[in-house]
């Protein structure tokens, strides 16, 4: 590679069915290490799967490198490379240990997050810290745009990290985290993406960048499901500052507005019919005759 370090083989998880037709796809990095001519495994399970430890130990790696992977690795195969397992993870730890350091991040209303580089132990993102960089969340950036960030600086900070690493020979000078410190970011359920109306504005704006690609924000309207894909906090109009959380509170051309809890509301600027694509929302005003008055949810 660029950087001297060579990719002795790639493992990645299995291809899996896709998109709205479910065509089955496979993974960005499987793609990426195929046109590079480098080996790749997609191994179902890992943990008890004597074929991959058995390709770990023929490979016999310096240091394995884990980004992004979405499974504990076995407490054997963190024995195997001479430096250890070394994981790339999307956020400041201990802050935001876990599946989805990236949405979590931003759907709690964070404005500071980042990288870090730490040599793994048989736990959940708790291994001693290498390095770290920071870098600002913009106000209206969503997990994918962040997401896509970090990977650059995750694999930038990498390259200058592996070389400390080899002069410590493994974990002698990494620093360990303080576990009175941590939080948590749990995998995603759909059932996140549901709004409560009674949340702040402020909450259900951060939310909808945060939740997307998957599970979304969602709610509903005259039965039909919709995702909210844009939306931002703004001033309960004056003369419905009473009004019910999730009523439909003003109304124009290219967006429309709803009273949240707190006398907050969100304006709703780009949203996704359930089966339909992603438009503006005065296409959804005039398609669904949207008025002032209306619940939404």
């Amino acid at each position: 590679m660029r950087d001297g370090h060579g990719v002795a083989a790639v493992f990645t998880q299995p291809d899996k069915p896709a998109g709205r037709g479910g065509k089955v796809q496979s993974p960005a990095v499987k793609m990426v290490a195929a046109s590079h001519g480098m080996p790749v495994y997609q191994p179902a399970k890992i943990k008890n799967n004597e074929e991959v430890r058995e390709a770990f130990q023929s490979i016999a790696p310096d240091a394995c490198v884990v980004a992004a992977y979405g499974k504990i690795l076995p407490e054997w195969l963190l024995q195997i490379p001479r430096l250890g397992c070394i994981n790339v993870h999307s956020s400041l730890l201990p802050k935001y240990r876990g599946a989805a350091p990236v949405n979590w991040a931003i759907a709690n209303g964070e404005r500071v997050t980042g990288v870090t580089i730490m040599q793994m132990d048989p736990g959940m993102d708790t291994g001693p810290i290498w390095t770290q960089q920071a870098t600002e969340i913009g106000p209206e950036e969503t997990a994918p745009e962040l997401s896509e960030r970090l990977s650059e600086m995750g694999a930038n900070l990498l390259s200058t990290t592996l070389p400390l690493i080899e002069q410590g020979g493994g974990g002698g000078v990494a620093t360990p985290q303080n576990d009175a410190e941590a939080t948590y970011a749990p995998i995603l359920k759909r059932e996140h993406g549901k709004i409560d109306w009674n949340e702040r504005a402020a909450t259900l704006a951060n939310r909808v960048r945060g939740f997307q690609p998957w599970p979304g924000s969602y709610t509903s309207f005259k039965d039909v499901r919709i995702i909210i894909w844009r939306a931002v906090e703004v001033a309960l109009p004056a003369e419905t500052s009473s009004a019910t959380p999730g009523t439909i509170a003003s109304l124009d051309k290219s967006a429309f507005t709803v009273a949240c809890g707190g006398n907050s509301a969100l304006r709703i600027e780009e949203l996704q019919v359930e089966g339909k694509r992603r438009s503006g929302a005065r296409d959804f005003i005039n398609g669904m005759r949207v008025e002032v008055g209306v619940r939404i949810g």
